[in-house]
């Protein structure tokens, strides 16, 4: 039996315990062209298993996670924000939990201060999608955009989304506090947000490529520089296990799992045949690292730190 339920956890990650462990703020570094992509840690999360493997085949999936080391109880993905730098611009991929989801993550700043960013260096804050682990950190402890020299960008399909006022009634028990939180986030950036759609350059070099499923506008975003590029994939591949073991089977972390699977078998297929390494937000190592075949499925290979 699974200890804790994917309702449990939903309504209650601010009851959980605070760490008595200084979170390592690992990264792993890429240098595209003339720019370079880090991931900075925000912590980590702790999910019971059934929030991702409660819909998969079981008599399947526990010899899988007996071969991979994964526990069938409890996860502690790590959480990844991208930041990409060249002379022109310094972009963050999502802002991370802040301090009101879970004691174990909201490290960001920490992580950036690491990397020599101070927040008003970013210029771009670019989401990849609205969970409260990419976006509740967006505001300060006086309710501000935290990064408050940055331009905000967000798919309109996500954004409309969250801002329907409808959602917060139709996404679930469990999730409404998500759609609570980010309309609140929205609101205090209403008047500077700017929206784009799949497969449009959001800026130089950086063009978004729609990916849903874990939510209605998830967007992934393929950075290039040159011949160089790396693939930032959100939550579209959301760990390092099952989702390349078995791309093709549902998790319950994504809200459309149908939809989500497709994407997942897209981008894993498309990563090998363009050849690209991939950011990942909840992958190991620091999230960056590349994909190759292996029994039937794929294999992420992170990079070394």
């Amino acid at each position: 039996m699974m200890p804790l339920s994917r309702r449990a956890f939903l309504s209650g990650c601010a009851a959980l315990p605070v760490s008595l462990q200084f979170e390592r703020l690992a990264k792993a570094e890429l240098s595209i062209g003339n720019g370079v992509l880090t991931t900075v840690s925000d912590g980590h999360l702790t999910l019971p298993g059934s929030f991702v493997f409660e819909p998969m085949p079981w008599d399947e999936l526990a010899p899988l996670l007996k071969e991979a080391g994964i526990s069938e109880a409890t996860l502690k993905p790590d959480c990844n924000v991208s930041l990409y730098r060249d002379e022109d611009k310094t972009v963050l991929f999502d802002v991370g939990s802040g301090p009101d989801f879970q004691p174990s993550a909201g490290k960001l700043l920490e992580g950036l201060e690491l990397a020599g960013i101070a927040p008003e260096d970013v210029t771009h804050v670019v989401f990849t999608h609205a969970h409260p682990d990419h976006i509740w950190g967006l505001l300060d402890e006086f309710d501000d955009p935290l990064f408050y020299e940055a331009t905000y960008m967000i798919s309109r399909a996500e954004w409309d989304y969250w801002w329907n006022p409808e959602t917060v009634n139709t996404i679930g028990e469990a999730r409404a506090a998500m759609a609570v939180g980010a309309k609140r986030r929205f609101e205090a950036i209403e008047d500077s947000v700017e929206f784009f759609d799949g497969d449009q350059e959001v800026l130089p070099g950086i063009q978004a490529v729609s990916t849903p499923g874990h939510t209605p506008g998830h967007m992934s975003f393929e950075v290039r520089s040159g011949s160089e590029a790396a693939l930032i994939v959100g939550d579209a591949i959301g760990n390092h296990h099952v989702a390349f073991m078995k791309p093709e089977w549902p998790s319950g972390s994504d809200q459309d799992a149908e939809v989500a699977a497709s994407t997942r078998i897209a981008l894993l297929d498309r990563i090998i045949a363009d050849d690209l390494k991939l950011a990942g937000f909840h992958l190991p190592s620091g999230g960056i690292g590349r994909v190759e075949r292996a029994a039937g499925g794929y294999r992420f290979l992170p990079e070394a730190i």
